[in-house]
């Protein structure tokens, strides 16, 4: 694996390194410092007077589930993320008039068996492409607090070239939409939601380990293995992440190989343009469609 930090070559060469499975990581830049304030400000709000990393000392998993499914789409939904998402694609030298992103989520990781489940996933080791992914999907990846290699999430190199046996085929994204994805808060001992998983066993090492400053941020592509790091510090972790394809690669269908992911239904129809907020052209979206979408409704991820 090449790990290129902080480096100024173009975005072109940036996405290709990204599709032979590079990693990128980027200081903190202005817009992206200013995203990570904005997820701050409102989980302090939101938590206040508690320390929103240290909330599982003073409240039951319930009562954080609950308050969570009000910050999280409080924060997908700002106007001032899409704005600072913007600014963060221009400053690291991306098109605007190509690059399209999804809203971005933010994420938590609880210490031990607090909360993991639902509106808290603790990620199992996956690939993006196993949920109806692009292959052109690049992951951008960023911590809001400061974290630790306790705290943080891991790329499984090996496993960029190695098929792993999965789940994907039983996956529709469409489908997930409709019947899944709403009811996320309702999950809290357990998740029951049926989701993309291995079906033998994964060596989580060799491991990469993302360790970085809030604003900083890490670029993979969605065919990455990658996972959640069992929370062992006493702090709760937040972060987000949003994704970006470029036209060019959407039209042309380059992207990372495909080795192991049999899902159905895509993401496409989530991105937005870097300039006007507009969706894909539907003739671009529709060479990623195979009519499962007709099937179960369209429906973009809004929550």
């Amino acid at each position: 694996m090449n790990i290129f930090i902080d480096s100024k070559i173009s975005d072109d060469r940036r996405r290709n390194e990204l599709y032979n499975g590079s990693v990128f990581f980027h200081a903190p830049c202005a817009s992206a410092v200013k995203l990570c304030e904005l997820a701050r400000e409102l989980a302090e709000e939101m938590f206040r007077p508690l320390d929103p990393r240290k909330i599982q000392d003073s409240m039951s998993a319930e009562q954080a589930a609950e308050m969570l499914s009000v910050l999280k789409p409080k924060f997908i939904h700002h106007p001032g993320a899409k704005e600072h998402i913007r600014g963060m694609l221009a400053e690291l030298g991306c098109d605007l008039e190509k690059t399209y992103f999804d809203v971005p989520r933010l994420r938590t990781a609880f210490p031990g068996d607090y909360l993991k489940s639902g509106i808290a996933y603790a990620f199992h080791p996956h690939r993006d492409t196993w949920y109806s992914a692009p292959f052109c999907k690049v992951n951008w990846w960023m911590p809001v607090y400061p974290i630790s290699s306790e705290n943080c999430m891991a790329i499984h190199p090996r496993y960029w070239t190695e098929p792993i046996r999965n789940s994907s085929s039983g996956y529709n994204y469409h489908k997930w939409n409709l019947e899944s994805r709403h009811n996320a808060a309702q999950h809290v001992k357990a998740d029951t939601r049926v989701q993309p998983r291995p079906e033998e066993s994964v060596e989580l090492d060799p491991q990469f380990r993302l360790i970085c400053e809030p604003g900083a941020v890490y670029q993979f592509s969605a065919a990455q293995l990658h996972s959640t790091v069992p929370n062992t510090s006493d702090l709760t972790r937040y972060s987000i992440d949003f994704r970006t394809v470029h036209l060019d690669d959407v039209w042309s269908r380059t992207g990372a190989p495909n080795i192991d992911s049999a899902c159905t239904g895509t993401s496409m129809g989530d991105f937005l343009k870097g300039t006007d907020f507009s969706r894909l052209p539907s003739g671009a979206l529709a060479l990623y469609q195979d009519e499962t979408e007709q099937q179960c409704g369209s429906s973009s991820r809004v929550a």
